[in-house]
């Protein structure tokens, strides 16, 4: 069974996010890069900081996709418990326009 866990000589996730962002100089850089290629627990926890970036205050980056304005309104209407029916009525028109 595969021993898929960080060792005692592996880097930090804070110096793996700073190798994954650049932040760090080139021999650490270059020291982490050896390592990476023989521990596929690094590896995989770098890739991970590649494609899920995280931001200066810890945060993770994350886009909002743009919600279609008849439907944030339904939504709104929906959590607030407002009469939905003209909102829905324009959804209902607007996927019927578009998937023509």
């Amino acid at each position: 069974m595969s021993d898929f866990r960080k060792q005692g000589d592996c880097p930090t996730s804070q110096e793996l996010l700073a190798f994954q962002t650049g932040d760090m100089s080139v021999a650490d850089g270059r020291h982490i890069r050896v390592h990476i290629r023989s521990c596929d627990f690094c590896a995989a926890e770098a890739e991970f900081y590649e494609h899920y970036p995280i931001n200066d205050e810890g945060q993770e980056v994350v886009s909002s996709p743009a919600i279609p304005e008849p439907l944030f309104e339904l939504a709104e209407a929906i959590l607030s418990k407002k009469e939905p029916s003209r909102t829905l009525d324009r959804l209902i028109k607007e996927i019927d326009s578009v998937s023509r």
